[in-house]
């Protein structure tokens, strides 16, 4: 059993692991290195129980350590602590880029520590522990990448519990070779943060240089603000993994070029027959992607309710279900004209929820339906 867990990082991800742990493991004992600032937030949100001056002191005696700072600090970390773990303790870190951990633990971790690489597909616009959230990891794919020379029965043994804990976030584990995973977060993750950056300066430049006389950016409405949300994300998050993965990043540009010459070459050629081919591809890849999860894994089961635009609205609607004991494990306003209401999409474990929830709505005299 863990008993005794160090967050060395207790930013957005490893403080809402703290505050999601200390609510669901309020037995563990939960101690933090970061700042001094950093760890009096942590300690006054209650995502931590103790305060480490330094990593070797915040490890001492821990059943598991999580690595929750950057990429190049989890690196150094690793071959900090190596010599100052217990004997049997779980190391794991949350780095978004996974081959170089793996490699550095490889390297420098002694024989006797088990060392899990993991990546929860969860996040916010805001870094920084005043933006931790207990349900931050909640339907959120958690991807797993073991060191070489392990199997998947490791998970079901000696890092049993290290997984448990995982689990106990609401995340869905997902195992897949760092490699792999390296490759797929650089199309789905690391080519749409610069694609926004490089979209939302192409918007810019296209008038004034001035942004308070910039019709382009006063022009830009709602679509443009969702495909370019990520832009906001600061330099600082993103430094260590553009050199960390690079080389996948390389290859997810090359291949957006390739797609991006292809449309621009149906354009100049006229073909709309071709450009339809192209719209319609991109139409039936974007419904197989999975909306109520916030990663990729298994889809939960959807409802849409249309819900007038008034106060209370939302406490209403949920009130239903829980009167039918029903749990909602995802929402989202889909979309709404101002004074005559929206569509909710509501998302459930299983069909059967799923169902029922339609029922109870139905009963309720909103119009609702499963896709």
């Amino acid at each position: 059993m863990i008993e005794r867990i160090s967050i060395l990082g207790t930013g957005l991800i490893g403080g809402s692991l703290g505050l999601t742990w200390k609510e669901r493991r309020p037995d563990c004992t939960v101690v933090g290195h970061d700042r001094p600032a950093v760890l009096e937030t942590a300690e006054a949100r209650g995502a931590i129980d103790e305060k480490a001056a330094d990593p070797v002191t915040a490890v001492e005696g821990a059943d598991l350590v999580v690595l929750a700072t950057p990429l190049a600090t989890i690196l150094r970390m690793l071959e900090a602590i190596g010599d100052h773990v217990a004997d049997d303790t779980i190391i794991m870190d949350v780095g978004s880029v996974k081959q170089p951990v793996l490699n550095q633990a490889a390297d420098v971790l002694p024989p006797n520590i088990s060392f899990l690489g993991g990546h929860p597909m969860a996040g916010a616009e805001q870094a920084g522990i005043d933006h931790a959230d207990a349900l931050l990891f909640e339907n959120a794919v958690y991807v797993f990448c073991l060191p070489e020379g392990r199997d998947e029965a490791t998970l079901d043994g000696p890092l049993a519990p290290a997984v448990d804990l995982v689990e106990a976030t609401g995340a869905r584990p997902l195992v897949l070779p760092p490699e792999r995973h390296d490759r797929l977060v650089a199309a789905v993750s690391h080519l749409p943060q610069l694609l926004a950056v490089s979209l939302v300066n192409t918007v810019a430049e296209a008038d004034d240089p001035d942004e308070a006389n910039n019709l382009a950016l006063k022009l830009a409405g709602g679509g443009f603000r969702d495909m370019t949300r990520i832009a906001d994300s600061p330099f600082d998050m993103w430094r260590d993994i553009l050199i960390g993965n690079e080389g996948a990043i390389h290859d997810a540009l090359s291949s957006f070029r390739r797609t991006l010459r292809a449309l621009r070459n149906r354009l100049l050629e006229n073909d709309l027959e071709g450009l339809e081919e192209t719209f319609d591809d991109a139409q039936a890849a974007r419904d197989a992607v999975p909306g109520d999860t916030k990663g990729f894994l298994h889809p939960l089961s959807d409802v849409y309710v249309r819900a007038p635009d008034e106060p209370g609205i939302i406490h209403e609607l949920t009130g239903h279900l829980v009167d039918a004991d029903l749990n909602i494990k995802d929402i989202e306003l889909q979309k709404i004209r101002e004074g005559t209401g929206g569509t909710f999409r509501l998302a459930f474990a299983d069909p059967a929820d799923a169902d029922a929830a339609v029922d109870a709505l139905r009963d309720a005299d909103y119009k609702a339906w499963r896709p």
